[in-house]
């Protein structure tokens, strides 16, 4: 960066040279509007802005490495009082993990597979055991390890062009980053039914399905963001009610019903089942065009992915958020030797031919004993927070 914006400068007097050289050290890279993740501290607030816009800020492993320390830092900074987190581009917040890369480093043994993942997992615990209030402005898609970056925090603010989905089973994977801890958490069946399906949540219904804290218009955000920064010495409460000042002014969508409320008691029932199989047999029986469809969307997923996801849900309901990762990155680590993932990646990002041939095909073919492997504790590689 140093040598592009020295490269006009040759005219200009030694003195003024040397001024600028000095200026441009003080700048630190974090403002550098080339790099992909920018660290500001503006008033009391810090400001983490994901800025890989092409990528729809897509988190790699050394946006990861930046962002983790500098969130430790502010939370041992007395004058620092909340942390932001947003992304740049206007089409995303994040629409997830660096996901080719992994796929890449994991067909060749390299330790990236397992490096991204644990150095994720802990930046997720970081942002869930965050001291300073945190807030999350999810403008935008925000998908698999965006919402890791958000869910966790104190406060996640969704806009009108809010994209929300976990759709992980499609690629093989599972709906990690914590989803193990916060999809069972919300309200009936609706995290099992979002983790097993893919299903996409809009605007207003991704707070409505609890996910986001707050509602407020996206050309509202700047003013909203101005405002957190401006407060003085601000608790928790502050922020809060600041939020909620924003949240009830916010009329977009207001009357509109959430769009799973119509089926959410054969959600409840549907998904109530113990495993995928009678999951699948209830859906069959049920019969109604809502049950035929999801059908259609389970069909078409990795049956490995879906007996992990259940069982990853199911036992993440009563267990701890480090728990959860800690069971995560053992999955993770299935995943990275098993064969769907890169089949899913290949079908879905790379041929884009969405015809996934997964191993085994059919969910009766995944055995319980495979299963059980997956969940295995990895001795000393195992997760530690």
């Amino acid at each position: 960066m140093a040598a592009r914006v020295l490269r006009p400068l040759p005219r200009l007097k030694p003195f003024n040279r040397l001024q600028v050289i000095l200026q441009h050290l003080k700048m630190s890279k974090q403002t550098d509007s080339t790099a992909e993740v920018l660290l500001e501290k503006r008033g009391g607030a810090g400001i983490i802005t994901l800025n890989r816009p092409k990528a729809l800020n897509a988190l790699n492993l050394s946006m990861i490495q930046q962002i983790y320390p500098q969130i430790k830092t502010w939370e041992q900074d007395p004058e620092t009082f909340l942390i932001i987190i947003k992304g740049t581009g206007g089409k995303a917040f994040c629409a997830g993990g660096d996901i080719r890369a992994i796929t890449d480093a994991g067909k060749v043994g390299d330790r990236l597979a397992q490096d991204f993942f644990r150095e994720e997992y802990i930046l997720n615990n970081a942002v869930g055991t965050c001291k300073k209030p945190y807030v999350a402005l999810i403008d935008g898609i925000t998908m698999g390890g965006g919402v890791g970056l958000s869910v966790h925090g104190h406060f996640r603010v969704a806009t009108e062009k809010t994209l929300f989905a976990m759709p992980e089973t499609a690629i093989g994977l599972f709906p990690d980053v914590g989803g193990g801890y916060f999809l069972p958490r919300l309200s009936g069946k609706i995290g099992y039914y979002l983790a097993l399906t893919g299903f996409r949540l809009k605007g207003r219904d991704v707070l409505k399905a609890g996910i986001a804290t707050h509602f407020v218009e996206s050309e509202k955000l700047p003013a909203l963001e101005k405002d957190l920064i401006a407060l003085k010495s601000p608790s928790t409460e502050n922020i809060a009610d600041l939020l909620n000042s924003y949240h009830v002014k916010s009329k977009v969508d207001q009357e509109k019903e959430f769009v799973l409320d119509e089926h959410m008691e054969k959600i409840n029932s549907l998904f109530s089942a113990n495993s995928m199989e009678e999951i699948v047999k209830k859906l069959k029986q049920d019969g109604s065009p809502f049950a035929i469809k999801q059908l259609e969307t389970i069909n078409k997923m990795s049956p490995t992915s879906l007996k992990m996801t259940l069982r990853q849900l199911r036992e993440g309901a009563s267990m701890s958020l480090q728990d959860v990762l800690t069971m995560e990155y053992r999955l993770s680590q299935a995943c990275m030797r098993g064969h769907d993932f890169y089949e899913g990646v290949r079908a879905v990002l790379i041929d884009k031919d969405q015809s996934p041939r997964w191993k085994p095909a059919a969910l009766e073919e995944v055995s319980d004993e495979f299963v059980d492997d997956c969940f295995k504790p990895l001795g000393n590689n195992d997760l530690k927070l």
